[in-house]
Parts: structure tokens; sequence; C-alpha cells
């Protein structure tokens, strides 16, 4: 009987050892649990809305009384910076567990919160996560709008005209912004409106309190593209 009890034993002490060993590896990926609990995961996109989106906004309002190159508003580019870089791990590590949460899983402001991070990575995260943002636009759990955007950024980061008009650059030299230029402009509503976008000039008051000026930004493209030629 000594060696069946040992057996049993054994047995016992294996069994535990496996669930232990399971439990371990479980606590090596907690971002693993965020799907199970969906109050959870809403929570921890919205901290990482407020934690991308306050030092930005308080960037912004010492850019609007100082101007882009003061302390004031670097400081706060910095914060945004050292918060940006905890954050980009958080989304990349649900994006890469389970691929793009539906709308009922990540809550009315999840789709804005994962697409903000994205945008504000290198070009290397937009191209790595681009084909999934089209995966989840074709299944419906993400709104075109915020795929063009990347594709807009992408663009700019290349170095080649833009489609829809969303991204802006500061210029040093004249110390103001203005609209990366686009191609066609003068069609760029018609291209708007066929993924339920904005007319340009709206959006570019409300977003940005910019004015658009179509002959301005005829002119524009077109030295654009003339400038594309010689560096070619």
């Amino acid at each position: 009987m000594k060696p069946l009890r040992n057996l049993v034993l054994l047995f016992i002490l294996t069994t535990i050892a496996c669930v232990q060993e399971k439990k371990t590896n479980q606590e090596y990926h907690p971002e693993k649990e965020l799907l199970l609990n969906r109050e959870y995961l809403i929570a921890v996109l919205d901290t990482i809305w407020q934690e991308e989106q306050n030092p930005i906004r308080l960037r912004d309002s010492m850019i609007n009384k100082y101007g882009a190159d003061s302390e004031q508003a670097q400081k706060y580019q910095e914060i945004y910076e050292r918060n940006h870089m905890i954050n980009e791990k958080k989304i990349r590590d649900i994006l890469d567990s389970y691929g793009w949460p539906n709308k009922e899983m990540s809550g009315e402001m999840g789709n804005r919160t994962i697409c903000n991070v994205i945008q504000h990575s290198d070009n290397a995260i937009r191209l790595k996560y681009l084909p999934m943002m089209k995966q989840a636009v074709n299944e419906k759990k993400l709104e075109p709008s915020f795929l063009v955007r990347a594709e807009d950024r992408i663009a700019t980061e290349r170095g080649d005209l833009q489609i829809y008009g969303g991204q802006m650059k500061y210029y040093p030299e004249i110390k103001t912004f203005n609209v990366w230029p686009v191609y066609d402009p003068v069609n760029i509503d018609k291209r708007r409106a066929e993924i339920g976008l904005e007319p340009i000039a709206e959006f570019l008051k409300n977003r940005f309190d910019f004015e658009w000026n179509l002959e301005e930004q005829i002119l524009r493209t077109e030295a654009f593209k003339k400038q594309q030629q010689k560096n070619k």
C-alpha cells in the first residue's frame, strides 16, 4: 500500500505544481484579463485618454499664450511624451493580445483613445497597426474617419501630400501652423464627404481655429509638388 500512497501523493503534488505554473504564467500577462472585464477595460482606456489629452490641452494653452517655443509649452510637451511612452505600451499589449476590441467592450471613447495613441506614435507603429485598423473598419468596429486620419499622418511623415487635410504642421520659419499640403485641394470636400467627414473649412476652424483658404492651399500644393520633383 505504501507505493500506492506515494504514487497518489506524487500525482497531487504534480497537479498543484501545474496549477501554480498556470497561475504564474497568467500573472505575467495581466492585460489578458482586460477584455474579460468591460468596466476595467473602459476604465483603463479612460485613464489613458486623460493622461494623453490633459498635458496636450495645457501645452496648447501655453502655445497660445507664450508661443510654441516657450518653456511653458515645452514643460507640458515633456509630460505628454513621458505619459505617451507608457500609454503606447498599454495599447500595444491590448491590440497584440486580442486584436481590435468591439465598441461594446471598449465603450464610447475606446476607439478614439486607441487611435489617438497610435496616431501620436511613430510611423513604424502606425504602419504596424494599419492592417488591423482596416480590418476593424470592415468589421464595423471602427469608424472610417479614424483610419483616414492615420493614413494622412503616415503620408505626411513620408513627405507625401495628405488626402483629407487633417494634419497641421508648425513652420518655425514663419512661427505659425498651417495645413500640411493636400492632394487636389479643389476636391477635398468631396473626398471628405464620401467617408462622412465635415467640410475641411469647418473641421479646421473647430479643431484648430484655422481659416481654410482654397486659393492659398492650391498654391502651396503646387509649390510642394515642384519641390518634390527637385528632390528626386
